[in-house]
């Protein structure tokens, strides 16, 4: 944990978030990172809300106090508003309607603090024939044309973690659409609605392929391609000790790089362009990697201009001498887990503390918020609960 104090872009910043699962939190370990004092609130009942990990290990809602509160009271909901009334953003990622029948729909909350930021994020989007839908990442992409080019040819589509819809497409483009709303509402004093829907980001993720495909330059089905697996000189091989490793030799100098630590003759490979090529360029190189270990190709490959890198598992990276340097993972309470991204020269920001228990820091919270003793004590009769 950072022990400086390292003053993030985003110091001053007062968000409000709904506690959630999926692209919501991680959107919140975002802007919390860079520097935003991010209230999380929790139910005082608290529901199943899926793949539940003990607080300490909930990396993605590090660095948040919590308050507790009953969201299906009238009292509860006025102690939100009151929190609202402070802040400058909302994050949300119930079904489209939900935060509308609680009472915290936009129109309560601009009446209530008219530069707030709404940010909502939801699979589908808030409006559609498949809004009120149930689903989730796998669900989302299948539809964006990214599900049907991740795998090998005339099989399956391969289920790529919930990286793309939810966390790419749905947290990051959230914390993007908040943070330009937020700079829209410093120079015009006028919040307004983010609408992220995975189905959108995800999209948007897909737009160099699409334009590649308008083109005639992309073909249907899965690793067909220069980018999907397709192409020999970027995909992955199997070492002699049955580990794996990633070649990404697309330019012409770093192919001719590759071939030349491999100790293959160039010239009899003039056209790797050329997919009639492809499979007996595939076997070659298969047939060179199975010949050493993975750490002997790292000796040979790594650093140099064929492009190459080792394929590490979650126990392995964080121990690579260059994440090492980079301090990619850093420690959290004795946990190792990943750093803040991206880095700032002047504002570097830091990950505050673990992920909360419900209530946890509450009280300490609201007065940084500029609630007084009385303030706080109403909030208590409202039915807003903390631990500490």
């Amino acid at each position: 944990m950072n022990t400086s104090a390292n003053i993030g872009p985003l110091e001053g910043i007062k968000i409000v978030e709904l506690a959630g699962i999926g692209p919501a939190p991680f959107c919140g370990m975002l802007l919390s990172d860079l520097g935003a004092d991010v209230i999380r609130i929790d139910r005082q009942q608290q529901s199943d809300l899926g793949l539940a990990v003990a607080s300490e290990f909930d990396f993605t809602s590090r660095g948040r106090r919590s308050v507790t509160a009953d969201l299906k009271s009238k009292t509860g909901i006025e102690a939100i508003l009151k929190l609202v009334e402070r802040a400058d953003a909302l994050i949300e990622g119930f079904r489209p309607g939900v935060i509308e029948r609680l009472g915290l729909g936009p129109e309560v909350l601009l009446a209530r603090n008219p530069r707030l930021v709404i940010g909502r994020v939801t699979g589908w989007g808030q409006t559609g024939p498949l809004a009120q839908a149930a689903g989730h990442d796998i669900n989302y992409i299948a539809i964006t044309g990214a599900l049907a080019c991740i795998g090998r040819d005339a099989e399956r589509p391969v289920v790529p973690l919930n990286l793309v819809g939810d966390y790419g497409g749905g947290a990051v483009y959230l914390a993007f659409g908040i943070v330009s709303a937020l700079l829209h509402a410093s120079k015009s004093g006028k919040g307004q609605v983010v609408d992220a829907a995975m189905i959108d980001g995800a999209t948007s993720l897909m737009t160099l392929f699409y334009g590649r495909y308008a083109a005639g330059l992309w073909k249907s089905g899965r690793a067909s391609n220069e980018l999907d697996g397709g192409a020999p000189w970027y995909d992955t091989y199997r070492t002699k000790d049955k580990r794996y490793v990633a070649i990404g030799a697309i330019e012409p100098k770093f192919f001719q790089e590759l071939l030349a630590r491999l100790g293959i003759e160039a010239a009899d490979w003039p056209y790797p362009d050329d997919p009639a090529c492809w499979a007996d360029l595939r076997r070659c190189l298969e047939t060179a990697f199975a010949q050493r270990t993975r750490d002997e190709w790292d000796a040979l490959l790594q650093g140099s201009d064929a492009c190459y890198a080792p394929i590490l598992d979650l126990a392995e990276a964080p121990l690579h001498p260059h994440n090492l340097a980079r301090q990619a993972f850093v420690d959290v309470g004795g946990i190792n887990q990943p750093n803040i991204a991206p880095r700032f020269s002047l504002t570097p920001g830091e990950i505050k503390r673990p992920a909360p228990q419900p209530g946890q820091g509450g009280n300490q919270a609201l007065k940084s918020w500029g609630f007084t003793d009385s303030d706080i004590g109403e909030m208590r009769r409202l039915g807003i609960g903390w631990s500490s």
